[in-house]
């Protein structure tokens, strides 16, 4: 069994979100389990999304240099790069799964580097595509 977690831009923008309130600690924890633990692994496109919600949907918004910092320190998991055939597979996914093409690329990147887990609150927890396993950690147990 494959311990690599998957993270979507989401949980880690409530991560980074003190006012989201319960979202924020939930999301935080699970940021600071996978940190310690090593499992986590975002995208190119996870990265993109977490600079443009952390300067424009989070208020106050994350100054460029702590920005910069953060980014730099996510870079230290394991990031799968988007490429061009990435994105012809998504196109396929997101017609096999009918979901929208930004999911279908998220979940193009978690099947790609192995995961078995997907973190995320777009998709619907418990949902199985193929051999990842949809988890939403915002929710109560």
């Amino acid at each position: 069994m494959n311990d690599k977690r998957f993270v979507d831009t989401n949980i880690l923008v409530y991560a980074h979100d003190r006012t989201a309130g319960s979202k924020h600690h939930r999301a935080l924890q699970l940021v600071e389990e996978l940190w310690n633990s090593g499992k986590g692994v975002i995208s190119t496109q996870v990265l993109q999304e977490l600079c443009v919600n952390l300067r424009k949907k989070v208020d106050p918004s994350c100054p460029p240099g702590e920005l910069r910092r953060l980014i730099r320190d996510y870079m230290s998991w394991e990031v799968v790069v988007n490429t061009a055939d990435s994105v012809v597979e998504a196109l396929d996914l997101e017609v096999r799964y009918r979901t929208s093409f930004w999911d279908a690329l998220i979940l193009h990147s978690a099947l790609h580097c192995g995961a078995s887990i997907l973190y995320t609150e777009d998709l619907a927890t418990g949902h199985k595509y193929g051999a990842i396993q949809v988890v939403n950690p915002l929710i109560a147990p």
